[in-house]
């Protein structure tokens, strides 16, 4: 009977989770959430097809001051979001940078944190705390904290990428984007700089360096790269390491 009555209460979660994500607005509409405990959630709904980058970007303004706290992996992932644990304070604004085919580009609107009340009800319209939907229904239970490791928080039918370990971070410099292409996008500073950029290979191999940077935002063919899998980089700024860090080739050559 326990196990019965288990049953129908986890399926009734899920169908109501479901129900409310169908019924939430799409990009370039999102939700903001306040889960708590220095947690903002940020989630939405894409129908978009033709999305080459989506970013994250928060202010203490909500007209000016944007910056860049993520952009995600998959861009084109229907359902996505994000916890973020290092804002300042619980009413800063945030907003999403959309970057389409053809150079087109649209930013949302800016929102602040709402009180995430769902906790009363068990069930919520933010897609990273499905898993706090069920937390109480004892012995299956996710803990949110094993979630805020990963940049992109995605639904439990989401595809993943193969061979690619779940908590990695890429870098908000140099990443890989859906259409195969490495993403350059440099800091935007009002006073000019020097980038420059050294790639090597998984063993440390050097492979080649971009010098003396013009552009802040441009893309590299994979074929450049020779083959798939990971490759490090060093970001350097006006001579001095701005970033080490690395990103991953998928095998479609």
């Amino acid at each position: 009977m326990k196990k019965l009555a288990f049953t129908l209460l986890f399926a009734l979660a899920i169908l109501l989770t479901s129900n409310m994500l169908q019924a939430q607005d799409t990009l370039p509409k999102f939700l903001v959430k306040n889960a708590g405990n220095n947690r903002i959630v940020i989630g939405w709904v894409n129908t978009f097809e033709n999305i080459t980058q989506l970013s994250i970007q928060r202010s203490f303004d909500s007209l000016s001051g944007f910056k860049t706290i993520l952009t995600v992996a998959d861009p084109m992932s229907p359902q996505n979001g994000y916890v973020d644990t290092k804002a300042a304070n619980d009413h800063m604004f945030y907003r999403l940078y959309i970057q389409l085919d053809r150079g087109n580009y649209i930013f949302s609107n800016a929102k602040k944190p709402v009180l995430d009340t769902a906790k009363k009800t068990g069930v919520t319209d933010v897609l990273p705390r499905v898993a706090d939907s069920i937390r109480k229904v004892n012995p299956f239970y996710v803990k949110l904290d094993s979630l805020l490791k990963v940049d992109s928080v995605s639904s439990p039918n989401a595809a993943t990428f193969k061979n690619k370990p779940t908590a990695f971070s890429p870098s908000l410099y140099v990443y890989t984007a859906r259409d195969g292409y490495v993403r350059i996008t440099l800091p935007d500073e009002e006073k000019p700089k020097k980038y420059s950029i050294k790639f090597y290979d998984a063993d440390e191999t050097f492979l080649f360096e971009l010098k003396d940077i013009k552009s802040k935002t441009f893309k590299l063919d994979k074929s450049s790269f020779y083959h798939a899998g990971w490759f490090h980089f060093e970001l350097f700024e006006d001579g001095k390491l701005l970033e080490k860090h690395k990103f991953y080739l998928d095998k479609d050559f």
